[in-house]
């Protein structure tokens, strides 16, 4: 991947620095980060399929 990811908080995040997560969308896969590191933080990469059925469990439990 040569080109930058662009990363996006929660719509439920505010700007008081609590615990949150940002997420970048590249192709096929869907990239996590610890929003309070930036762009220092660890990220891990989900598949596409993966990350959509993820969605779609924590969308039924909420």
């Amino acid at each position: 991947m040569s080109e930058p990811l662009a990363w996006f908080k929660s719509s439920y995040s505010d700007s008081q620095g609590g615990e949150c997560l940002e997420v970048a969308v590249y192709p096929h896969t869907t990239y996590v980060r610890d929003s309070k590191l930036g762009a220092g933080s660890p990220r891990f990469a989900v598949l596409a399929d993966a990350w959509a059925a993820f969605l779609a469990y924590a969308a039924r439990e909420a």
